[in-house]
């Protein structure tokens, strides 16, 4: 029998922590029990805490490493075992890898979208990879081939999120046109004329495909039984769409406003862990702190900094006032159970051996070891 022993931890459960002992076997939380144990072999934690391990349903990580500078492709096992090793030293054992579908042909997202999905699917069955890894695939409605990609991949044992968006320019998360024309020119180094073609064609686009696009998806993710997470809702329009279509998450709502009209619909509310970190959203949109503070937070995803989102569960403990157990449930046991993985996100006998060691410092928590399934991988 597989079986580790880890004693004298800090035990972080779904209500609250103890000073105890935990045992893994055969890939299962097969214990837990408050104390210390003399059973030789055990590992002696020095006082750390034990938690679930991370559950992280939105990173751009993959994609990063796919494209490290403006018109380099690098070679994609090699990024995926690259992010598979960072989100792992993270402390995530289940990411669902976000892939962008619906995208300029020429763009770095497109000419890798199927070359990831095969990766990803050859890695996973051949036991390639330190932790767990499903597919959520962001569909981009305003892009006329978006429907024949998802099409495609509809039917992959590993998809198991979809969710619509739309980065037209003078709506959600570039409603004030001037912020992107600010962040367009820092990284195109357009001029004003080119701009001003781009924002043209971008809204030209969406008028022609956007909303038959948008049903089409929903119909889809419908049919296959896939959760539905609607992105960078800014309106009560836009809540009330979601809602509409059956869209069980409010994915980085950009306003107070589109975060409370979520929570009235019933939708989890997803924001990014790296806002809470840097004290803010780098597009300038509304504050994941604050929403914390205001019962509006669900969920954290590290969306595109892997560390950030363990960083950031601790942070919300100061922040928003919360307990240690309610801020880890936001990148554990909620994400778990927005897509239906009942057998983690929790320390509890006969759920998954996915747990993590991490010391806590005045800086940012430290991960010093990790178990997905049992079997030790960081």
């Amino acid at each position: 029998m597989n079986e580790c022993l880890l004693t004298n931890a800090r035990i972080v459960l779904a209500d609250e922590i103890i000073h105890g002992t935990l045992r893994l076997a055969d890939g299962r939380i097969a214990e837990v029990a408050p104390g210390r144990t003399a059973v030789p072999g055990a590992e002696d934690c020095d006082g750390d805490y034990l938690l679930p391990g991370l559950v992280e349903l939105h990173t751009d990580n993959l994609e990063k490493h796919l494209g490290p500078r403006p018109g380099v492709v690098w070679p994609v096992h090699s990024a995926l075992a690259i992010h598979d090793a960072q989100v792992a030293s993270a402390g995530i054992t289940t990411v669902f890898d976000a892939l962008c579908i619906g995208e300029d042909a020429g763009s770095t997202r497109a000419q890798t979208l199927g070359p990831s999905i095969d990766a990803l699917r050859h890695a996973v069955a051949h036991g390639h990879t330190r932790v767990e890894h499903w597919l959520h695939l962001r569909c981009e409605v305003s892009s006329g081939d978006v429907l024949e990609l998802l099409q495609r991949y509809l039917d992959e044992p590993l998809l198991k999120l979809l969710s619509v968006m739309d980065h037209t320019p003078g709506q959600r998360q570039w409603m004030d046109l001037e912020k992107y024309r600010i962040y367009t020119q820092k990284h195109e180094h357009w001029s004003d004329a080119r701009l001003a073609e781009d924002v043209a064609m971008r809204q030209r686009k969406q008028h022609e495909h956007a909303q038959r696009n948008r049903h089409a998806v929903v119909r889809l993710a419908r049919e296959r039984g896939v959760a539905l997470a609607s992105h960078d809702d800014t309106t009560l329009e836009h809540v009330a769409e979601g809602a509409a279509d059956g869209v069980t998450v409010s994915e980085f709502p950009t306003t107070l406003l589109a975060a409370q009209a979520a929570r009235v619909a019933a939708q989890a509310i997803v924001m990014g862990a790296p806002n809470v970190v840097r004290g803010g959203s780098h597009s300038g949109n509304v504050s994941a702190a604050s929403l914390a503070r205001a019962g509006l937070l669900d969920v954290l995803s590290s969306d595109y900094v892997p560390a950030s989102l363990l960083h950031a569960a601790f942070m919300l403990v100061d922040e928003a006032g919360w307990t240690l157990p309610q801020a880890m449930a936001t990148v554990t046991r909620n994400p778990a159970r927005l897509v239906g993985m009942d057998d983690r996100g929790e320390i509890a006998p006969e759920l998954r051996g996915d747990v993590i060691r991490v010391r806590s410092t005045p800086q940012t928590p430290l991960v010093r070891a990790v178990w997905c399934g049992g079997r030790r991988v960081g």
